[in-house]
């Protein structure tokens, strides 16, 4: 398809097509709609949030683009300068020597570079090339490609399942489910453990709804020691999946526990003395495989909920119960293997540790911890000593909550962190802030009104802070500890797509179902809008409970295809209900026990106060939404099938009693406390009186396929009419399929909801796949 620019003449014609609301939409229209998908969109948005790539003494890299060059800035923190990295003219000529082809200096064939430690030479790639290039002496030589691979390649979804040590001597990974050290240097292995057997591994990485040959594991600071544990699931309950294909499908089958089993995997803690090949057990009985942000416990990327001491003669770690109510505080002796508790917190729903991220912290050197605690209804930063267990203060205090905490000065006891909900406006927008160990000096970092992305320097003396609005383009700036502005970075220019008829979505605050809470959301128009027409809605709902519809607040060019869908003649709405993070306790908490709410109550308040200033038909609202979403869709149009008269529900977890046991299990509840059966979408498809399409793909190992199936069954016995897709060797997202599922998504709604015929098979880009 030809990239365009839009002209005015253009975008009035299509304004006035829909206002003439004729019997069908031509690939014009559809056109029109794609050319607000970000792939259209991108190249017409100057500058970008700048992607700080810090090296040795405070400095760093950015790639600053335009229409007119794209270039490679180097910043000086402490100098306060802001130079190009290279020669971009120099480099561009001796690549055009070296390749025979000629490459301009406005527009290197590369996005990204490394400096080597001494800062004199610069690595890159392009195409199936590998290039070091000397700056001072303008000498750019081709380097081999890597050489492969060695027994720790990786035979699952990870591109690296090794775990590096801090000084990069040692490599650990899994290998015939015992633990594996690797040399770096010489590649020589050397084995760690040797009792290993098939699911009673050490270091396995399965959550269910994720899994990987990766190792799951924390160095310690001085790589002499691993913390890690051997998980048992061999009683586990199986998940299967079939392949598609001629001849016999394939099997895919692994440990995947449902809500209600008795046997859920359990991991034994245990520290690895690595020079020693010493394996220590923890004194403690086996630990429920859950953390406290979810029973994913490789979320951060490494073992998470564990600190090492500096010396690695302490591990403190937390241990959380199957319900996520109680979690245990311990630190443990890394030679004995001897646990002390020091204290526990119980709740009655589900502990979290923070939002994103585990904020609790252990100080050894003034032997305190850090802890995060919703006690007081908010999210809230606590010092605790670590040998009573006794609470020394309450730091962060008020209606508002830390979300991360980012960087802790035990030498200045200072804490620094992003916050929400405490400066005035939209409670969404992330800030950074300071306060001291005490509770005193809490100060604002970053003053601009928005949501603030920050990266700290190496030294933690700088930070660069990106900050933007939905409806306002980000600003990056360099500032130091204080909040001092250092120097402006770069901003985002969007003049040039603003000329092709392009507009931001409307912030909104709405009241929620109960009339007295304050809800937020986005509303998408078309680009040429008839006051005196009314438009029928679309709902993009994800109810959570962890995370919600909108989920950046930043500015983003293109969200989705809320816009394109706009643009065929919707309204588009994205409300953040009830009952989603990010908020106060009891304001997430609403649906504890009831998940099948999934915030519809607060969707249709919200749509009907949203009718009385836009231009919405009432009576043609539709909804759809992915994974969570779709669970939400369809328990719209079966309970409230006088709202909702259109829905798509897509890979929705119907039945949470066929989705990975801590999902419900923390936000729900435990089986035998909760009446999973009441909540379960089949069970209300015989209500369903508007169009739902439903769309699964068959490999999905996140919500697995007989989720939609139940639905699918029910549907037909009570002998209901309803569109189906099913997406072969598809996993939840849809991957390749994910353009002919947009397709049919725009097709659905124009047909049903705006009342016309879309035209025949568009193809959306990459929608045509490879027979």
């Amino acid at each position: 398809m030809k990239n365009f620019v839009f002209t005015a003449v253009f975008v009035s014609f299509i304004g006035s097509t829909y206002a003439q609301q004729s019997e069908s939409l031509s690939a014009k229209h559809y056109e029109h709609a794609e050319s607000f998908m970000s792939y259209h969109t991108q190249k017409y948005v100057d500058g970008a949030p700048v992607r700080a790539n810090w090296l040795a003494n405070d400095k760093f890299w950015f790639l600053k683009s335009s229409a007119a060059k794209q270039e490679f800035l180097l910043v000086n923190a402490a100098k306060k300068t802001k130079i190009p990295a290279f020669d971009h003219q120099k480099l561009a000529a001796a690549m055009s020597k070296s390749t025979g082809k000629t490459v301009d200096a406005t527009q290197l064939p590369f996005k990204t570079i490394k400096f080597s430690a001494d800062e004199k030479e610069i690595t890159f790639s392009t195409e199936d090339k590998n290039w070091k290039y000397n700056l001072g002496q303008n000498q750019l030589t081709e380097e081999p490609k890597s050489s492969g691979s060695n027994d720790a390649t990786p035979r699952g979804r990870r591109a690296n399942p090794e775990v590096l040590s801090p000084n990069g001597k040692l490599a650990a990974f899994i290998k015939e489910d015992n633990l594996w050290v690797r040399n770096t240097e010489t590649n020589e292995q050397t084995q760690l453990t040797f009792d290993g057997i098939k699911n009673y591994g050490y270091a396995t990485d399965n959550a269910g709804w994720t899994h990987s040959d990766a190792a799951i594991l924390r160095w310690s600071p001085n790589s002499q020691k691993i913390a890690t544990f051997k998980q048992d699931q061999r009683n586990v309950s199986d998940m299967y999946l079939v392949t598609t294909n001629v001849g016999a499908p394939k099997l895919q089958s692994w440990k995947y526990p449902l809500p209600g089993d008795k046997i859920i995997p359990m991991i034994e803690r245990v520290i690895i003395d690595v020079a020693q090949k010493q394996v220590i057990k923890l004194n403690i009985p086996a630990d429920p495989h859950r953390a406290s942000l979810s029973d994913d416990i490789s979320s951060s990327g490494t073992f998470d909920d564990v600190d090492w001491n500096e010396d690695a003669s302490q591990l403190a770690f937390l241990s959380t119960s199957r319900d996520h109510k109680q979690e245990k505080f311990r630190i443990a002796d890394a030679a004995t293997g001897k646990v002390r508790e020091v204290f526990e917190e119980v709740v009655a729903t589900q502990y979290e540790s923070g939002q994103g991220a585990i904020n609790w912290r252990y100080l050894a050197k003034s032997n305190e911890i850090i802890w995060y605690s919703e006690r007081d209804d908010w999210g809230h930063l606590y010092l605790y000593d670590a040998t009573t267990g006794k609470v020394k203060n309450q730091i962060t205090k008020g209606n508002w909550l830390v979300r991360q905490l980012i960087k802790v000065d035990e030498k200045t006891r200072m804490l620094y962190f992003i916050g929400g909900g405490k400066e005035d406006g939209n409670p969404y927008f992330a800030y950074l802030y300071k306060v001291g160990f005490d509770g005193k000096n809490l100060s604002l970092l970053s003053p601009a009104i928005g949501n603030h992305q920050i990266s700290f320097s190496p030294s933690d003396k700088y930070f660069v802070d990106t900050y933007s609005q939905p409806n306002v383009p980000s600003i990056s700036e360099l500032r130091d500890l204080n909040g001092k502005l250092i120097t402006p970075l770069d901003k985002t220019d969007v003049s040039r797509l603003m000329a092709t008829g392009w507009k931001v979505p409307t912030p909104v605050k709405l009241l929620a179902a109960d009339g007295k809470t304050d809800i937020y959301g986005l509303v998408f128009t078309p680009s040429k809008i008839d006051p005196s027409k009314k438009y029928p809605v679309i709902d993009y709902i994800y109810p959570g409970p962890q995370g919600g519809s909108v989920g950046s607040w930043a500015f983003n060019a293109s969200r989705g295809d809320h816009q394109a869908l706009a643009e065929l003649g919707f309204i588009v709405v994205l409300i953040e209900g009830t009952s989603n993070p990010l908020r106060s306790k009891s304001y997430h908490d609403m649906s504890y026990g009831d998940m099948s709410t999934n915030t519809l109550a607060d969707q249709i308040t919200g749509i009907k106060q949203l009718a009385k200033t836009y231009p919405i038909d009432i009576d043609k609202v539709g909804i759809w939404g992915h994974s969570g979403g779709g669970f939400a869709t369809a328990t719209a149009m079966f309970k409230y099938p006088d709202f909702f008269k259109v829905g798509i529900s897509e890979s929705g977890n119907h039945d949470n009693r066929n989705y990975e046991d801590d999902w419900g299990e923390r936000y729900n509840g435990l089986a035998e406390n909760v009446d999973y059966e009441a909540q379960a979408n089949q069970n209300y498809a015989h209500q369903l009186r508007g169009k739902l399409m439903l769309a699964h793909g068959l490999m999905d190992d996140n919500v697995p396929p007989s989720n939609t199936l139940l639905v699918v069954d029910a549907l037909i016995k009570a002998n209901k009419d309803f569109d189906l897709v099913l997406f072969p060797n598809s996993a939840h997202g849809f991957g390749p399929f994910s353009p002919y599922m947009m397709r049919r998504r725009w097709d659905y709604f124009v047909k049903h909801l705006l009342g016309v015929e879309p035209p025949k098979e568009y193809a959306l880009k990459g929608a045509v796949l490879k027979k």
